[in-house]
């Protein structure tokens, strides 16, 4: 039922130790600008948190006060940006985080992480 829009593999070291090469950036920012948004954001936090690593879009949809099409636009948008995959069961459809993109973002914005292995073996070099 979804599409990851968003590598899983390690991208980047944190922006504060090499520049961002623009592959990089057109990956991530589709995540960053899905974020961006109150809704996805406080949805993004109710899924990360769930017990159990999933929950179902009827435990979502009652926290807001809008409509259940908004919510369904709002959670359509963080699994076009790779953020959360969703299965149906019957009549719900329940959702679970993506952790390798979350600590893809997390590496980038942290200044003092460690770089993975792979950008200290030189992939992922940031000139573009």
């Amino acid at each position: 039922m979804s599409k990851p829009a968003a590598p899983t593999a390690p991208c980047c070291p944190p922006m504060t130790q090499q520049r961002l090469d623009s592959t990089a950036a057109v990956n991530l920012s589709a995540a960053f600008k899905a974020l961006g948004d109150p809704v996805r954001l406080q949805l993004m936090s109710m899924i990360a948190s769930a017990p159990g690593g999933e929950i179902c879009v009827c435990d979502l949809t009652p926290a807001f006060d809008v409509s259940g099409s908004t919510i369904s636009h709002h959670l359509k948008t963080l699994r076009e940006a790779g953020l959360v995959d969703a299965e149906r069961r019957a009549s719900w459809v329940y959702y679970r985080p993506r952790p390798d993109l979350m600590r893809q973002l997390a590496v980038l914005l942290t200044p003092d992480a460690e770089p993975s292995p792979d950008s200290r073996a030189g992939k992922g070099r940031g000139n573009g």
